[in-house]
């Protein structure tokens, strides 16, 4: 099958997760991927090597030695792009820095992904997915300060692999343009605030926070079988189908199914409460979520992730596909993602053995010549995507992140919300920053007339409505396509495009549920959502790949095409640490709310005033009895190891054993809270958090873009606009400023519309 990056050569020098996953990502879109391996190879042994190294050639090389670094010099100069996630300084010590390989070869995007960056104090810090985690807030929340708890998800590794090829495919755009290269950086640690979002949201004038929505009607319930669903039932709709579905519509009488009111009477809240807990024990949880799911309001069973992979919507959506495993046998491996129509890539083979493409490798050095490219006559690009124009159709987090992303990139998007949707436009500061707003009824007809003008100039379209709804309107792709044949149109959903579960809505909440990251992080208790809406951010930052390689492929064939992501799919590439999957498979990865790790030199640790992670190989412990306060580890079994520990560590600071650790060559960072990250002077001052003043709303911080391009830098762009403020300038630049008046006084567009949140 075509992909959309047939003919482009990727250099893989990744390990661990964060780069072999990124290089993936690009296979699976059809790059010629060459993964270099040390000798022995992968230095992590994971069953997940099968995952992440599928669709790669193989060739060893030892970096250490001359002969085969000018192998590797020689196959970084056969290259489009380079992938490499080792601590900044070490490639440029072995004469194969992005410096150094830029200037030898001005088109070639030479990507990093250090743990921290190479402007960081920590740069020299083994920058290992705990050590990371812990020193960007993934472990300790505000509400529980005293009890940190380990999650299993590599989310620092997983978004930094995201933002990366979400980077490199803008940059291969701008590339095609203009013909010239970048380099790329991002590292860990700050793609960890963009997983983040809107933990790190503040509002400083309370008086504009939201208001409470009502816990009882988006929460987990226990169930007649012992069982839990995620509920969602987050407008007023959802909430008086379900209320015929479950026989309680007399409950409207006591105020009962009146969201706000529940929300704002605490007595009212709290009887509620009490009616759905007992309400949800009177049948199955397979009961529950078949009967509210069939009324049309969100509900999923809290499944867990062995349970997701034989699931029919997951098989039949091809989210999970098997693939031979290196036995010879089937293994499950999650599916292509972000899924593109006309160019759809494949899982082209299995991970090979370490080498095995090695002589065929070598044998093609010297003979790669690029393709020769028309650049277009532009100047100096100040955006990857500068000049592209994008029609953002989106609601909550997912596809505005995705609309947001590209504004990142130097696209100019153009925000436009519904004026009427209940409960406002979601989040509104945090992911339409670097927007523009435009409140548009699109129910009628002059709304549509405004839409179609506004198509006329556009690249792309990015919208998540429920299924059927752009059809109804009649601004569906194929609609679209038939006036601007190359358009980009990128759909959004919860589950996906195909199976059985198409078409039913969904929220970060469900799809944490379905997949099983509610049960693994719940343990064996109630489950418990991951700590950052992890599938909305990374979805949103998915379909910013898609739409950059559908573009990409625009560039060099003038066709548009179709471009869908989902959540579900999101779930599955984050999860795919713990793949592939196969008949017998021990499930056996650390989980539940009291764990603080995976073992004695991989978890989170209690100094005598604070939580600090320890990290280091299994090979390394003997190494730990030079540590200072450490003496007398030596010879202690693993059980015994991690009791040695905690005692030890009792009895000082946090900072004092990451200084001594860390000198030892070990990872170690203490453990922070977003919150207090966002105040932090380093990140303030790498615009990882940025406070700026809103119109209509004051002061407002938010997270700022992670990757770092050298020569198209991602920019934040300008504070979220008041929902409607820019409906004016945009009417008078497509043409249509005589129109404004009255188009807004027949409420087809709005000017001052529903508050942000």
């Amino acid at each position: 099958m075509v992909g959309a990056l047939d003919g482009i050569r990727i250099i893989d020098f990744g390990q661990y997760v964060a780069g072999p996953l990124a290089a993936m990502l690009l296979a699976d879109q059809g790059a010629d991927v060459v993964r270099v391996d040390p000798p022995g190879g992968p230095r992590w042994k994971t069953p997940a090597n099968a995952v992440w190294n599928r669709g790669k050639r193989s060739v060893v090389l030892d970096l250490h030695e001359a002969a085969d670094r000018a192998v590797a010099r020689d196959l970084i100069l056969s290259a489009d792009v380079v992938v490499e996630n080792f601590r900044p300084r070490v490639m440029t010590r072995l004469g194969l820095g992005a410096e150094e390989m830029t200037a030898a070869s001005p088109a070639l995007i030479y990507c990093s992904l250090p743990g921290f960056a190479s402007d960081d104090p920590r740069a020299d810090t083994p920058g290992w997915e705990g050590v990371v985690a812990a020193a960007a807030g993934t472990y300790l929340t505000e509400g529980r300060p005293e009890h940190p708890v380990y999650t299993a998800i590599p989310i620092s590794s997983n978004y930094s692999a995201f933002i990366a090829v979400s980077s490199i495919a803008a940059a291969l755009s701008s590339q095609e343009r203009d013909g010239l290269g970048q380099r790329i950086e991002v590292p860990l640690f700050d793609a960890t605030f963009t997983a983040a979002g809107v933990r790190g949201l503040r509002i400083h004038d309370r008086t504009q926070q939201p208001p409470p929505r009502g816990f009882a009607w988006v929460r987990q319930y226990q169930c007649a079988d012992g069982r839990w669903v995620q509920f969602h039932a987050a407008n007023t709709r959802f909430i008086e189908q379900f209320a015929k579905a479950a026989g309680i519509e007399d409950w409207r009488e006591e105020g009962l199914l009146d969201r706000q009111r529940t929300a704002n009477d605490p007595e009212l809240g709290r009887l509620l409460q009490e009616r759905m807990l007992a309400l949800f024990r009177t049948r199955t949880a397979q009961e529950w979520e078949d009967i509210v799911n069939a009324a049309g309001t969100p509900t999923a069973v809290c499944r867990d992730t062995a349970e997701w992979l034989d699931h029919p919507h997951a098989r039949t959506s091809r989210m999970i596909v098997e693939v031979a495993g290196p036995d010879g046998g089937q293994a499950l491996q999650p599916g292509i993602n972000p899924r593109l129509e006309g160019t759809p890539g494949s899982i082209r083979f299995p991970a090979r053995p370490a080498g095995e493409d090695g002589d065929a490798v070598r044998a093609e050095l010297g003979s790669r010549q690029r393709p020769t490219k028309r650049h277009l006559p532009v100047g100096p690009l100040r955006g990857a995507l500068e000049g592209i124009k994008v029609l953002d159709l989106c609601i909550i987090l997912a596809g505005p992140t995705c609309g947001r992303t590209l504004a990142e990139f130097g696209a100019d998007v153009i925000k436009i919300d519904n004026p009427d949707r209940e409960g406002g436009i979601g989040f509104h500061h945090d992911v339409n920053r670097g927007k523009r707003s435009l409140l548009l009824d699109l129910k009628r007809q002059e709304g549509r007339d405004v839409f179609w003008r506004l198509v006329e100039d556009a690249d792309v379209v990015v919208q998540n409505y429920r299924a059927g709804a752009v059809e109804r309107l009649g601004i569906s792709y194929d609609e679209v396509r038939k006036r601007k044949p190359d358009i980009i149109y990128a759909s959004l959903n919860a589950y996906g495009h195909d199976g059985p579960w198409e078409a039913r809505p969904g929220w970060e909440q469900l799809a944490q549920a379905a997949t099983g990251m509610q049960a693994r992080f719940g343990g064996d208790g109630q489950p418990v959502l991951q700590p950052f809406p992890v599938n909305d951010y990374g979805t949103g930052i998915m379909g910013a790949y898609g739409v950059a390689l559908a573009l990409f492929h625009r560039q060099r064939t003038g066709e548009g095409q179709h471009v869908r992501a989902a959540l579900a799919y999101t779930a599955c590439t984050l999860q795919s640490l713990f793949f592939p999957a196969f008949a017998g498979k021990p499930w056996d990865e650390p989980r539940g709310q009291d764990c603080l790790g995976s073992g004695p030199l991989n978890r989170l640790y209690r100094a005598s005033d604070e939580w600090f992670f320890l990290a280091g190989r299994p090979s390394s412990s003997k190494a730990l009895a030079r540590v200072e306060g450490l003496q007398g580890i030596e010879g202690a079994e693993e059980a015994r190891l991690e009791a040695f520990l905690e005692e030890r560590f009792s009895k000082a600071p946090a900072l004092t054993w990451v200084a001594r650790l860390t000198a030892a060559g070990f990872g170690a960072q203490r453990a922070a809270t977003v919150t207090e990250l966002m105040e932090d002077p380093w990140v303030v001052g790498h615009g990882l958090s940025i406070t700026r003043h809103h119109d209509g709303t004051g002061l407002v911080r938010t997270n700022g873009p992670s990757p770092r391009l050298s020569r198209t830098p991602a920019v934040p762009g300008q504070p979220a606009s008041a929902p409607g403020a820019d409906a004016r300038a945009v009417l008078q630049e497509y043409g249509l400023g005589s129109s404004y008046e009255r188009l807004v006084g027949s409420g087809v567009v709005v000017v001052e519309g529903v508050p942000a949140r």
